[in-house]
């Protein structure tokens, strides 16, 4: 008989043996959340990494997430449970394909959203995340020529409340681009005192019925600084584990994907990584994120310059 492994208690074991600091995306599953160091957005992990005085960073998320923990901090060992949580965003710009889009433009600057490979990173002014993107565009001047990728509903919403024309690449994030308007206003018929929260990633039509658009920790702040006591959530389901335990006493409903049949408001990247994954990951001390130096030297500027303007 196999014997049954206390995987919290192994996890808490290994983190002090090994001084582990354990950063841990929303959208991660509650279990992970809960025995996390820090749990927070993206911008937030990167400002843990860059300070933390640990040896080992685990990252429980997806691997531009671990990739931009390495850039920061090249001298750490970085790990994440599953090495192919990957993500429909960063995949849907290919760096080659971005370096061409970008020699294309030489007279323009280039935006990328965090959401990105080590390499597009490199090719980048200034990186941004949906909390700090609206503050980092308007800094440039009115008149400066921006190349924004590779999220498109994002770089959309960007330029609708900044007046700017960014060039924008044409990518998406899967769990955003699933959202069903259709439903979404049929729970709201169902629910007439709820607020719709969205996630600047996900389509216009959706955006333009929110009652409040934000990045992921700012749709949390939201729950709990708002009097309404119900939301309709469209962003990555993972958030609203924090969101109930914010707010126990308020409903939140995740707003339904266009496909019935599947568990599309999750993202299933970020479900690859499990607390049996992580055990085994500080256990063995794998799988290890690397990145060329090359690139992280590249690449560290424009998050240096983010976290700089942050």
């Amino acid at each position: 008989m196999m014997e049954k492994i206390d995987y919290a208690a192994e996890i808490n074991r290994l983190k002090k043996e090994k001084n582990a600091f354990i950063l841990a995306h929303y959208y991660q599953t509650g279990g992970i959340q809960d025995i996390a160091d820090k749990v927070g957005d993206s911008l937030a992990l990167a400002q843990w990494a860059a300070k933390t005085t640990a040896d080992i960073i685990v990252l429980c998320g997806v691997h531009f997430m671990g990739e931009t923990a390495k850039i920061l901090c090249p001298e750490k060992k970085v790990l994440i449970p599953d090495m192919e949580a990957g993500c429909s965003l960063a995949d849907s710009c290919p760096a080659d394909e971005f370096e061409k889009f970008v020699k294309a433009h030489p007279d323009h600057q280039v935006i990328s959203y965090v959401n990105t490979s080590a390499a597009v990173k490199a090719l980048t002014d200034v990186v941004v995340t949906s909390t700090n993107a609206h503050k980092i565009v308007a800094s440039f001047p009115q008149d400066a020529l921006l190349i924004f990728g590779p999220d498109r509903n994002l770089g959309n919403y960007i330029n609708s409340i900044t007046g700017r024309n960014m060039l924008l690449w044409d990518g998406a994030c899967h769990v955003h681009e699933q959202f069903s308007l259709e439903k979404i206003l049929a729970l709201k018929n169902a629910h007439p005192e709820a607020e719709v929260i969205a996630h600047p990633e996900c389509k216009q039509p959706i955006l333009q019925i929110a009652d409040f658009i934000g990045s992921t920790a700012a749709l949390l702040n939201h729950t709990v600084q708002s009097p309404k006591t119900e939301f309709i959530v469209s962003t990555e389901s993972g958030i609203i584990h924090e969101m109930r335990k914010r707010n126990p006493h308020k409903t939140f409903i995740p707003a339904p994907p266009n496909d019935s049949t599947c568990a599309c408001n999750e993202c299933n990247f970020m479900r690859l990584n499990t607390m049996e994954k992580l055990y085994h990951c500080l256990r063995d001390e794998t799988p290890e994120i690397l990145v060329d130096e090359e690139i992280r030297l590249r690449a560290v500027k424009p998050i240096q310059r983010m976290l700089e303007l942050s």
